[in-house]
C-alpha cells in the first residue's frame, strides 16, 4: 500500500474541517467553492483535485464517519447493548461537531436518511420475530421502529447541546435497546 502524501491529508482535513465550520453559518447549498477555499486556506484547483464538487466532498466526510461507525459495530458485536453504545457514544461525542451539524441542523436531511438507513441495516442482525417479546410481530417494523427512536434520541441529544453525559446516553439507549430487541 502506498503512503499518502502527508501535504494531500492536509489539505483534505482542512476541507472537511472547513466545510463544518462554513455550515454552522450557512445552509450548505449557499456555500461556494470559493468559501471553502477561503477557509481551508487552499486553492479552488487543490479541491478539485480531490473531489468532484462540494457535494462529493460532504458524501466523502459522511461516508467516513459512517465507516467507524460500522467498524465501532463489527467490534462491539459480542458486546450487550450498553457496551456497545458506549463505544459510539464516545464517537459521537469526540466529533461533536460533525455530527451536531449533521444531525442538528437543517443543512445535512441527506446525513439523517443515511444514518437511519445504516441503523436499520445494522439492527436487522439483531432482531428475533420467532420468539421473547417480539415473536409474531412484523420484522420491518420492529426495525424501523427501533432505528428511527435510536437516530430521534442521538438527534435530541445534538439538539439540546448534550444535555446528559455521553455515558449516560449510552446506558439509557443500551438499557432501551434490551427491552426492545
Amino acid at each position: 500500500m502506498s503512503k499518502v502524501d502527508r501535504r494531500i491529508l492536509k489539505s483534505q482535513e482542512a476541507l472537511k474541517k472547513a466545510v463544518i465550520e462554513l455550515m454552522s453559518v450557512k445552509n450548505f447549498d449557499d456555500i461556494t467553492i470559493q468559501d471553502l477555499s477561503d477557509k481551508a486556506n487552499v486553492s479552488r484547483g487543490t479541491i478539485y483535485l480531490h473531489y468532484q464538487d462540494k457535494y462529493d466532498l460532504l458524501d466523502k466526510l459522511i461516508e467516513e464517519h459512517i465507516e467507524v461507525l460500522r467498524v465501532l459495530c463489527e467490534s462491539a458485536a459480542e458486546l450487550d447493548f450498553i457496551e456497545a453504545t458506549l463505544k459510539w457514544t464516545e464517537y459521537f461525542d469526540n466529533h461533536y461537531s460533525f455530527f451536531s451539524m449533521m444531525l442538528a441542523s437543517k443543512g445535512a436531511p441527506y446525513f439523517r436518511n443515511r444514518f437511519l438507513t445504516f441503523l436499520q441495516k445494522e439492527f436487522r442482525h439483531e432482531v428475533n420475530v420467532t420468539e421473547g417479546i417480539n415473536h409474531g410481530l412484523n420484522e420491518e417494523v420492529i426495525i424501523s421502529f427501533v432505528a428511527s427512536a435510536y437516530a430521534g434520541v442521538v438527534e435530541w441529544w445534538f439538539k439540546n447541546e448534550k444535555p446528559v453525559t455521553h455515558q449516560i446516553l449510552a446506558e439509557q439507549l443500551g438499557t432501551l435497546l434490551e427491552r426492545n430487541l
